[in-house]
């Protein structure tokens, strides 16, 4: 996809015209991917400019190297965290407007769309990411680490971090499970009094050739349920940011960086591997219909 000449223009106006057509979240998506791209690049230039400085002068007082982290790096990490709140203050947006697109969102593959948790990425997941990038990294610089030379990335994670990691984890899990079954409880009233004696009418209207219940009826019948879901969603949502601000909260910048990077390859691949995943079926389909 072809970056726009001003993106972030570009994204302010999706944001502010979402409610004209039905399709404008889907390009604030596609925008809002093309961003995150970019934010992704600018973490692994802000980290290579760090280590760069960082080896010059390794022999320079420890609250110099300390200054360099927090002014080339922490920068570049709040715009990020700035730009994940612009996303989940887009999608409240359009929530209100038409919830049930958020739950089967079209502009996810199908791939991305079987990982799900009510409506986005489960918050947990952020855990087991954290953990991933920090094995492979402690495994990567094993030797340094066993030296006594601290690298500062994710495989250096000290025992007072994974302490409040784990803290972070179970409270998360548990505010997880809340709103699971909370929405577990939402799905059981589909099958409430209410809707099968209005799918019960409704469908004798249809035996008897007197047509369909008042779309007015139906609508009123749904508005609960579809406010319960944007509720849940909401709450949901809400978590998704509060648990990636929460681990940022224990990081240094330096291994919120790695972090941050690690988060961005994740979805970037992974969207990008379904939707050519889904571009191949449909091809093939296409053969398969022109066989026959």
């Amino acid at each position: 996809m072809s970056l726009p000449t001003n993106s972030g223009a570009y994204m302010v106006n999706a944001f502010r015209n979402m409610t004209q057509e039905s399709h404008n979240f889907q390009n604030f998506f596609e925008c809002w991917l093309v961003e995150q791209s970019q934010h992704l690049e600018e973490l692994v230039s802000a980290l290579t400019e760090y280590e760069q400085r960082r080896g010059r002068g390794r022999n320079s007082p420890q609250g110099m190297r300390g200054g360099d982290e927090e002014r080339i790096l922490r920068p570049v990490i709040e715009r990020v965290i700035q730009h994940y709140e612009h996303y989940y203050k887009a999608k409240s947006r359009w929530a209100k407007i038409d919830v049930m697109s958020m739950f089967n969102p079209s502009w996810r593959s199908s791939l991305e769309d079987a990982f799900l948790w009510i409506g986005g990425w489960r918050p947990s997941m952020a855990f087991h990411l954290l953990y991933s990038k920090s094995g492979l990294q402690l495994e990567a610089r094993l030797q340094e680490l066993m030296r006594g030379i601290s690298t500062g990335d994710l495989g250096d994670l000290s025992p007072a971090q994974l302490e409040r990691v784990n803290e972070l984890q179970q409270e998360t899990i548990r505010m997880e499970k809340e709103i699971t079954e909370k929405h577990a409880k939402l799905q059981e009233t589909v099958a409430d009094s209410t809707m099968v004696q209005l799918t019960h009418s409704a469908t004798q209207l249809m035996r008897e050739g007197g047509g369909a219940l008042d779309e007015v009826r139906i609508d009123a019948t749904l508005a609960p349920k579809e406010a319960g879901l944007g509720r849940i969603l909401q709450r949901a949502d809400n978590l998704r940011l509060k648990t990636l601000k929460d681990i940022m909260g224990v990081l240094s910048p330096k291994q919120g960086v790695h972090f941050l990077i690690a988060a961005a390859e994740l979805h970037l691949r992974l969207h990008e591997w379904g939707k050519r995943q889904e571009a191949r079926n449909q091809q093939r389909g296409e053969v398969g219909s022109s066989s026959q």
